[in-house]
Formats: structure tokens, sequence, C-alpha cells
């Protein structure tokens, strides 16, 4: 049969509706193929957007995207449903500049009714509009859509344990691929798997289809459920922690089989109580390689990244493989060190500790915030643990930081990857909040290496210090420039380089932006300014930077995290406190969320360039002018 382009002109949700039930198997190849297609190009999540295919149809002929509320946890799994609710026309935009977000977006589309990038958020969320619908008077369906890794985070488990109390109608699909981004841990995974062995998922399905086809003509599905209730409580054995929670389960189904998928739905809807409706899936569906290696093809770089990395040899370290070996060669001489990480392992490199030290690492699944209560109750106990976790999911646990970890003043260390501006992930994902929030807390050391030699000091010392360490570093490879400090042990502020009437300070990856200004300005004609490395960010290297501000009356700082809260605030405070005259400039990220974009492209905005670097001096207030100032 020839090949239908169903997606071509702008195809969307009632489009999908009108297509007969034989035309959905070619729909979804073809869904499939896009998403492959764009990915390929523009990078994202691959294998858990293919394994939803069938699931993102069945909901869209079954649910009105603008009328019903239908919540997508972390939004791994939602292009699929971007495709489908009208933006199959913009879809090659994916995570590009002024593009579509690779995550539910409400700015977007009327059809997205939650933002999300984090995990375990759909429920609670849900059950707020079911209970704004129920106050306001309103009939709409309300779904939440969670992965079965997502539901062992506390947040979800404390929605579940809230649906009880609301006595309100929710939808609750659990789309179980066996896989966060490795595969997912815990007993909680036992509990799914067990219930997904279940010989029972054939009788319920023959159950429900009986009682459908026995129905009077005319009559509401809802006067079935009754009847076929019991037929479905009785065969899901054995009885399920959701069951116990009073939330209805039925399943599991086989959510790549659409027609079956949308009759579960259909009677979901009649259904007057909270339901959770478990669907098995294959991650990576349709894709024979994602398939085989679902953690490989979890996430894809861009291609124009993916034939960088390709055309070069040997091939560049990353910061995370730097970390990695570091971590193993301390870990090697000390056995008091652990590696925990939340559903990371892959992202942060620590495949190869795992398999050197299995008794020694700890995968505790998407759980940020148990995972710092759990180090700092090894750290008391006498371990000395290591946690790695991505900037963006440390915000999750930043209470327990605090109060666990820093105000007992033990010795944790935090590995904090992918600090600063990451790209193409955009909002919900960037690392910006770690330095603000960090500074504040008493007892932390913060640290951020600007090379591989800074990075390996900082880490002996973190191994021997008796209270809790952070160690920030960006995304991406190794900077070319990997031994900027000549041998140099200080791991306070280091002047890197020597200079006049002005300075460039900075922390991290902006010391290389700031190098390349100091050289820039040379070639153009202007002094050659010093340039200082914080490396420390709390406690400041005071007695040092009071010289610098003493001594350059016109100073410039760039850091890749909030302007709110970072080293150029405390560098100004500390200036009205000196008395000095001092021009300070400040660069960093402005007080607003930053969209998806390059990291090139987002640091163009944040004027975290050469040109603004040197934009600073001489274009708003003049090197002349601040220098005759002081």
């Amino acid at each position: 049969m020839e090949s239908i382009n169903f997606l071509k002109n702008g195809f969307g949700y009632e489009d999908l509706r009108a297509l007969p039930p034989e035309s959905l198997g070619d729909l979804a190849a073809e869904v499939r193929k896009m998403i492959v297609d764009v990915v390929g190009e523009n990078g994202g999540h691959l294998g858990s957007s293919l394994g939803s295919v069938e699931l993102c149809i069945a909901l869209l002929r079954k649910f009105d995207p603008l009328a019903d509320r239908v919540v997508f946890d972390v939004g791994h799994q939602v292009y699929p449903y971007k495709i489908l609710s009208d933006r199959s026309d913009r879809f090659c935009t994916l995570r590009t500049l002024e593009g579509i977000s690779g995550f539910p977006r409400r700015a977007e589309s009327p059809c997205d009714h939650f933002d999300t990038g984090h995990s375990s958020t759909s429920i609670s969320a849900a059950l707020g509009y079911a209970k704004a619908r129920d106050l306001l008077g309103q009939n709409h369906h309300v779904v939440a859509v969670i992965g079965d890794a997502a539901l062992i985070n506390g947040l979800a488990f404390e929605a579940l344990n809230h649906v009880k109390e609301t006595q309100t109608r929710l939808i609750i699909v659990l789309n179980d691929n066996k896989h966060s981004i490795s595969p997912r841990v815990g007993g909680f995974a036992t509990i799914l798997a067990r219930l997904s062995a279940s010989t029972s998922y054939n009788k319920i399905k023959s159950a429900i289809k009986d009682s459908c086809r026995a129905l009077p003509k005319g009559e509401a599905l809802e006067k079935s459920l009754e009847s076929i209730h019991a037929q479905i409580k009785a065969l899901v054995k054995p009885q399920n922690i959701f069951d116990e929670l009073e939330i209805n389960y039925w399943g599991p189904f086989d959510g790549h089989n659409i027609d079956e998928t949308e009759m579960i739905f259909e009677l979901a809807k009649s259904y007057d109580r909270p339901v959770l409706l478990h669907f098995s899936t294959v991650k990576g569906k349709g894709l024979p390689e994602a398939e085989a290696d679902p953690t490989k093809y979890h996430q894809m770089a861009p291609r124009t990244e993916r034939e960088a990395a390709e055309r070069t040899f040997p091939k560049a370290r990353t910061w995370s493989d730097a970390a990695s070996g570091v971590t193993e060669q301390l870990a090697q001489a000390d056995d008091r060190i652990v590696c925990l990480t939340a559903a990371m392992a892959t992202g942060v490199k620590l495949e190869t500790f795992r398999a050197r030290f299995p008794h020694r690492f700890f995968d505790v699944g998407i759980a940020e915030s148990h995972m710092l209560t759990l180090a700092a109750g090894m750290a008391a106990g006498g371990l000395r643990p290591w946690v790695f976790i991505y900037s963006t999911f440390l915000q999750r646990a930043m209470d327990q930081l605090t109060h666990d970890v820093a105000l007992q003043n033990l010795p944790v260390v935090l590995m904090i990857d992918r600090a600063g501006l990451i790209g193409s992930d955009g909002e919900t994902h960037q690392g910006l909040l770690d330095v603000s929030w960090s500074r504040a807390i008493p007892n932390l050391e913060v640290y951020a290496p600007a090379d591989e030699v800074s990075l390996r000091q900082m880490m002996t010392y973190a191994a021997d210090r008796a209270g809790p360490t952070v160690i920030r570093y960006p995304r991406g490879s190794l900077p070319i420039r990997n031994n900027l400090f000549n041998g140099r042990e200080s791991l306070g502020s280091v002047m890197i380089r020597e200079g006049e009437d002005w300075a460039l300070i900075g922390h991290g990856v902006t010391v290389h932006i700031l190098l390349e200004a100091r050289e820039q300005a040379n070639a153009s004609g202007l002094s050659t300014p010093a340039l200082i490395d914080l490396r420390r960010l709390k406690p400041l290297d005071v007695d040092f930077l009071d010289e610098v501000l003493k001594n350059y009356p016109t100073v410039v700082v760039a850091e890749e995290n909030y302007l709110c809260g970072g080293v150029g605030e405390a560098l100004a405070s500390r200036v009205a406190e000196l008395g000095t005259a001092n021009c300070l400039k400040r660069l960093g990220v402005p007080d607003r969320f930053i969209h998806h974009a390059t990291i090139a492209q987002q640091r163009e905005f944040c004027d975290l360039t050469v040109e603004g670097v040197l934009n600073c001096v001489v274009d708003r207030a003049g090197l002349k002018t601040c220098a005759h100032t002081a």
C-alpha cells in the first residue's frame, strides 16, 4: 500500500480523531520517523518519546487537549504529543533558538498545561488541576502521565498519599518502560515488575471486553464499571500499593496496542474515582539500536556536536570524565570514600567507579533529597560520601544540603556537574542557582576549577576536609588550556596574568573567556588588564581581593551564574566597605529564566563573551573615565 504523509500541512489532534483505526499504525510509524530525524539533527530525548507514540495517539483520540488537562511528567516522553497537538510543522525547530522546547511549556501551546523538566511533579500538579475543576464547578478530565522511574520520587509518593483525601476524579497514566535514564532501581521497581509479569493481563482484557460487548445499545459505559470492577480488582494479584491508597489500579496493559489503550481510556473517563492505568511500553520502540541500548539512546547530542566529537582525535575528555577519574584514584587510597548518584551514573561518568567498587556505589534512583540525607548519615557514620549531581537537580535537595549536611558540618563532597549554562535543554535545566544558594550556607566551602589541574587540587583537598565541600564544573569538554597555574597549589584566588589599569576577575569557564578578552584588549591597543581566577567562591580570598581592588581602579567580574547572589555582588559590597572608588562592572546571567539555545547563543544573550567584556569597559564606562574617577 502506498505510504501516506499524515503529518504534512500541520496535522493536528482533530485530524487524528478523524482517522480510521486501520491507519493508526502507519501514523505511528510516521511520527517515529519524524522524531528520529529531528532528534538526529537537533539532539534531544529519543528513547522515551519513541516508546510513548501509541500512548500519545490514544490520549489525543480520547481526550481533548484544550478542554481536558493532560499533564506530562519530566517531558522526556512528550515529543509525540507535541507533534500531534498542532506542532508537527514546527517540530523541526525542536530545542533551537526561538523554536519549540524539548519539554512541555504552557507559553508554547494551549495544549501544554504545566511546565515540566524535573521529575515527579505530574501527579501533584494534576491533583491541583482536579481540585480547581471541582471548586470552579467544571467537568473536564484531568490526566497525569508519569513514568515508572519518576514514580519512586518522594514528591510523587506525597501526591499519591494525598489523593485519597481530595475525594476527586483523577486519571494517572503510568508509562512503564523499566527505565529512567538507566534501568530503574529500588524496591518499587520490583513491585512494578511483579505487576507487569502478572498473568492477570489477558484475563482483565477479556473481562473488560466481554463486559463492554454485553452493554445494551446506548447505555453509558460508566454503568458497566460496577459490574466489572470486582473482576478487575480480584484478578490483579498480589494486592498492590495503589489499592491500599484507595487509587484503583488497572493493568498492566500493552501501551503499544492503540485499540486496547483507547478502550481503557474510555472506561477511565467514565469512572468517578481516582484510577491508575498501568501501561507497559518499550523504551526506544521502533529503532532497533535504541531498543537494544535504551540508556545510550535516552538522549542524543545535536548532529554538529556528534560530528565534531568524531573528528576529534584523541577523543576530547569531558569535565565529568576528569572528575570521575580523580574520584577513583582517591577511592583507591581511601576505602571510606563512597559515591552516590540519583539515576545519573551514565551522565556523571561513574560507570567505571561502579565496576571497580560495586559495594561503594549507590544509585538511589530519582530521589535527590533522600540522597543528600543518606550521604549525611553515611558521613556521620564514618564514611566519606561523594555526591555526583547536576546543578539543576541539586535544587531539589537544598533543604537537605543546608540542614542535614552543612548544619552538622559533615564531610560530604558535592560534585556539581552541568554548572552554568547548559544549552538546548532550556529553562528547567540551567545550572545557575548553585553559587547564589551555596554561598549563603554556613560551613560550606565552594570551589570552581578553571582547568583539570585545579580540579584535581580541589578534589584532593576536599577528600581530607573535615566539613562539606562543593566543587562545581561545567558541561562539556575540558578546556584546551588545561594548566593555567604552572603547578601553583593555592586553593584561593590566583593572579594568572599581571596587568595595568584594570583587572578581570572570573571563575570556572569565564576565566577562559576573560583570557581571550585580555589578549584581544592587548591587540586592540587597550592597556593590558590583569587576570584573576577566584577559584574559591566561599569563603572569598578577601586579603588578596582587597589588594586587587586597591591597585586596579577598573574591575570587570564575569561569572556563569545569576548576578543576584553571585560573586560580583559580593565584590561590589566589598568595594562599598573599603570605601574605594573602583569602577566595578558585573557580567553574568540576568534575572530571568534562560531559554533553550546553544550555549554560545546563551552566552551572547548574557554578554558573557569577549566582546561583552571589552564593551563593558569601553562603551559603558570608558576605561580612562573609570581610571580617572579613582
